[in-house]
């Protein structure tokens, strides 16, 4: 069994991944100054029982790394993964110049597609991988390359973001895309036929917070069919709602949790009056350990 957490911040993006192994993931960090406290404790008592513990960035943009310096102050994070690039900003923020500090960390290690590392998704006599797989950036890639260029030319850095995977052999299969934009998706997915690989019933988090400048077009979209398409938190006027999928919306639900088995995943949500009519009702616990309400079950 793992765990898997959306929390809900407004503009931005904060997950976690508690594994079925010995691992605990962090991806990205956007913590608003009235919930720090409360996420950094909810962290801690779920990596209290973890051997290792990494943090993955999707891209340096504010709503990604906000906080970082904090989290990475009253954390003990033992890995950082980021794709390699140069970033510049018009405004150096302390996170920002967290970020960048780590960019040369003796422990980072460089996101590319087909990464193999281990824990990460290699196994040793210590301990199981994780189930996380690095899907895209191709560091060959001429689109790619092009935008690592304008990211250190202090344009948007959105389509910089890898395409990260977590599966598990007999189980949920979830897809997180960073911000990368229409247009590029577009460019990549038929590139080394990478919608192949996602393509698997999965779990998509919406690219973009779910805005229709980051929408994945229906002609992709129909080929990858996921079970479930959660979208973020842009402004209601930005968001594409994907008509024809089964979607939960973070605006409404608050903090996501996915409490994922072989066979099912069971799905709980901060907001007690938020529905969603084609999940299926279980008899189970109406609540979890951090004030979350059972919504239904995928």
């Amino acid at each position: 069994m793992s765990i898997v957490k959306s929390f809900s911040v407004g503009n931005g993006d904060m997950y976690y991944i508690k594994h079925d192994s010995d691992n605990f993931t962090i991806i990205d960090c956007c913590m608003p100054e009235e919930r720090e406290e409360a996420i950094i404790k909810e962290l801690k008592k779920q990596l209290n029982v973890k051997k290792v513990s990494r943090f993955i960035s999707t891209h340096p943009d504010d709503d990604h790394i906000k906080g970082i310096e904090c989290l990475f102050k009253k954390i003990n994070i033992l890995n950082f993964y980021a794709v390699n690039n140069k970033t510049k900003k018009k405004e150096d923020t302390d996170d920002f110049k967290k970020y960048k500090s780590l960019i040369g960390y003796n422990k980072i290690c460089y996101l590319e597609k087909n990464l193999k590392r281990c824990w990460l998704n290699k196994k040793n006599e210590k301990r199981d991988g994780s189930g996380i797989n690095i899907l895209w950036p191709d560091t060959n890639n001429r689109d790619y390359k092009d935008a690592l260029k304008k990211a250190a030319k202090g344009d948007s850095p959105n389509n910089i973001s890898p395409i990260i995977q977590y599966s598990e052999v007999k189980g949920v299969n979830i897809i997180w895309m960073g911000d990368l934009e229409t247009n590029f998706i577009d460019k990549i997915l038929d590139y080394n036929k990478l919608v192949n690989d996602i393509s698997k019933k999965s779990i998509l988090f919406a690219p973009h917070h779910g805005r229709n400048s980051g929408k994945i077009l229906n002609s992709w979209i129909d080929k990858i069919k996921p079970k479930l398409i959660i979208i973020g938190e842009a402004p209601s006027k930005d968001l594409n709602y994907y008509d024809g999928f089964n979607t939960i919306k973070q605006n409404t639900a608050g903090d996501i949790l996915l409490d994922c088995t072989e066979d099912r995943v069971r799905i709980y949500v901060g907001n007690n009056k938020y529905h969603e009519n084609f999940l299926k009702k279980e008899g189970c616990v109406e609540s979890n350990n951090f004030g979350l309400y059972y919504l239904r079950t995928l």
